[in-house]
């Protein structure tokens, strides 16, 4: 379970990985340790009952997804159908209630899964992606990235509110600048059309989460991005930090 929010106090992390006995499912229930994510069949409900990463604060409280928009299919990312991606929610209502730290909000948001065969940094060495809701409803997403063994993928999608997918003209490439990791960032925007970093929300030795302003067909959004680098993430230091911000819990 992993959870990052914004409180009163600051930014409070939940991140654990826990073993093969503290996981339980079936068709409508994933359970994680005191944690689970349960579909109800209008809406996710997710329940987190965490500790927080670095200081021993509890992370407590509710999440509500609730579907406005069903994605219709999946995408493999690689010739081989190793790696599988699909946007189960281009769009939703979120409710957020926390009880710790004390973060209640409401919004628009969006739900998708990756899974596959593999480890992902057996497959990727690095990738980018990002997601904007358009004005008329729809929702365009674009996801490009470097697979191991060196060739390139990439596609921009513009969802409808009836789910589809159609696959759009990929916008024009940008450089962001790097982060304070110095992972290389890197986006798409209409030719000609400036791109602004409006928040920094992640920004960890191989992965970053990014708020942006930009502009795709025609139309100025602002966008959600991540620039994730696998090569960073396999490396031995990355390896030997991750414990203490992510707590591994038989």
């Amino acid at each position: 379970m992993n959870v990052a929010l914004y409180g009163k106090r600051g930014r409070r992390w939940a991140m654990t990985e826990r073993g093969e006995k503290a996981l339980w499912r079936d068709a409508a229930t994933l359970r994680i340790g005191p944690s689970q994510l349960h579909w109800d069949g209008e809406t996710l409900v997710i329940d987190i009952h965490e500790v927080n990463a670095l200081l021993p604060l509890p992370v407590r409280g509710r999440v509500r997804v609730r579907p406005q928009v069903l994605g219709q299919r999946r995408f493999r990312l690689d010739p081989s159908g190793k790696h599988i991606w699909e946007p189960l929610a281009p769009r939703a209502r979120v409710e957020v209630e926390m009880t710790h730290p004390d973060v209640r909000w409401t919004g628009t948001g969006y739900l998708d899964a990756n899974h596959g065969t593999e480890p992902l940094e057996e497959g990727f060495a690095d990738w980018q992606w990002s997601r904007a809701h358009l004005a008329g409803g729809d929702t365009a997403v674009i996801y490009e990235g470097r697979l191991r063994d060196g060739s390139d993928f990439g596609m921009a999608l513009r969802i409808g509110i009836d789910g589809n997918a159609e696959v759009a003209e990929m916008p024009a490439a940008v450089t962001l600048p790097r982060t304070g990791w110095h992972v290389a960032r890197a986006t798409r925007a209409d030719p000609g059309e400036a791109v602004t970093i409006r928040a920094t929300w992640e920004d960890t030795p191989f992965y970053s989460r990014t708020a942006l302003a930009t502009q795709f067909w025609g139309e100025p959004v602002h966008a959600v991005h991540e620039s994730l680098s696998l090569d960073r993430f396999r490396s031995g230091i990355v390896q030997w930090m991750l414990p203490w911000r992510m707590p591994r819990r038989g």
